[in-house]
């Protein structure tokens, strides 16, 4: 089941090509031995590049070939399977690809596109990655579908296509593709703004009482704790708790409590809190611009699976508000099985949480909530609902 990376884990360390070729100066080199690790050895493309000893002159560049030959595999696999008779290993598919990428999708003069990945090759496949890339590089795109023009798995463009229609899937998978933009708060977390947005929409009062229920590893209960809120956070790993602490004492405020437990088994008492937010675990469709090696590792049966989670979740969550306190679930994902399907589910066993509408144009109006696509505002996608929960309480509620 895909889950958000483990923050701080260390990737699988190999020794090699990529320390070796750092030490020539070769970028490309370096960038396909870390292609090597993402690919090969399972590990993620962020702490890859994070862990990777990179020169402040070639930082840049590597980084650029490493996430875009992430993103765009499929597409770049079909300019160059044309030109070879048998699968290549994957060193020098990664030094194929990174050629490709170069000549058609980062606008590199032909000349050094190819020379200097043909320099990165083992002596050996220099001469057939030459021949291959000198083909490539005279070719003129075409493209059997869009899904591998957009280099995506067949399952996520049809997925989205059913979900959203085809053009906002396109629009959204197109904007994907793009380097995201960086947006940091006033106290230095740096968070893409849909997800600032969700913490906007929980709008706590001074003095009341919140729990974000999945909260590692900290962006929005931090947020949360900015408006003098009693914040409570708890995350199912350890780790992930431990990180919120961290994020917490980093940007100055003050959490009430952090708590390693199980979201569907929460350690509270029915009621105890004023509002609950249920950032819930998902198969991360709408981050795969900031994710890039995220589109090969989810798989449709993972967001069957993730749904059920994200049900319970939100079962629990809504015993633990009390009387006309407020629920607010958000996803990071556009799939009808995430949003749209779980919105059905509390319509149907929870009738008296009534859904509170979400005037603000930032969102559009999806299922009872509001939902944001990567082509609306440049950021990553959100699905969010909020409810308010039956009944009355001594406490004001705004």
């Amino acid at each position: 089941m895909p889950r958000r990376p483990p923050d701080g884990r260390r990737p699988p360390r190999t020794v090699s090509r990529s320390q070796h070729a750092a030490a020539s100066g070769n970028a490309r080199a370096v960038a396909a031995g870390l292609l090597d690790r993402i690919e090969g050895d399972g590990a993620y493309a962020n702490l890859v590049l994070a862990s990777a000893e990179l020169s402040e002159r070639d930082a840049a560049v590597i980084t650029e070939m490493v996430y875009g030959v992430t993103r765009m595999r499929r597409a770049l696999d079909h300019l160059i399977d044309r030109f070879v008779s048998r699968p290549p290993q994957l060193a020098i598919r990664n030094l194929l690809r990174i050629g490709a990428y170069q000549l058609h999708m980062m606008d590199t003069p032909a000349y050094a596109a190819v020379s200097e990945t043909v320099q990165a090759a083992p002596p050996r496949q220099r001469g057939f990655v030459n021949a291959v890339l000198r083909r490539v590089a005279d070719l003129q795109p075409s493209w059997p579908s869009e899904a591998v023009r957009l280099s995506y798995p067949d399952w996520i463009v049809e997925q989205l296509g059913r979900d959203l229609g085809a053009a906002d899937a396109i629009g959204a998978l197109e904007q994907m593709n793009r380097p995201p933009e960086v947006a940091a708060r006033a106290d230095g977390y740096v968070q893409d703004r849909a997800s600032q947005w969700v913490a906007e929409l929980v709008a706590p009062q001074p003095g009341e009482r919140v729990l974000d229920l999945c909260a590692g590893p900290g962006g929005k209960a931090t947020a949360l704790a900015n408006s003098s809120a009693v914040v409570v956070a708890a995350d199912r790993r350890r780790r992930r708790a431990s990180l919120v602490a961290a994020n917490a004492a980093r940007t100055g405020v003050t959490l009430a409590g952090v708590v390693a437990a199980d979201g569907r088994l929460p350690p509270f008492r029915p009621g105890a809190f004023d509002r609950v937010l249920v950032d819930a675990p998902c198969s991360g469709l709408g981050v795969l611009g900031r994710r890039a090696d995220a589109r090969w590792r989810v798989g449709p049966d993972d967001v069957a699976e993730l749904a059920r989670l994200q049900k319970e979740l939100l079962r629990a969550a809504l015993a633990l508000v009390r009387p006309g306190g407020v629920v607010a679930y958000s996803v990071c994902t556009v799939t009808a099985a995430e949003t749209s399907a779980i919105d059905t589910m509390v319509a149907r066993e929870f009738p008296g949480a009534a859904p509170v509408s979400i005037v603000d144009a930032r969102w559009r109006p999806h299922a009872r909530g509001g939902l944001v696509l990567p082509q609306d505002h440049q950021t990553d996608a959100m699905f969010a609902v909020v409810y308010k929960a039956p009944g009355q309480s001594s406490r004001r509620l705004a």
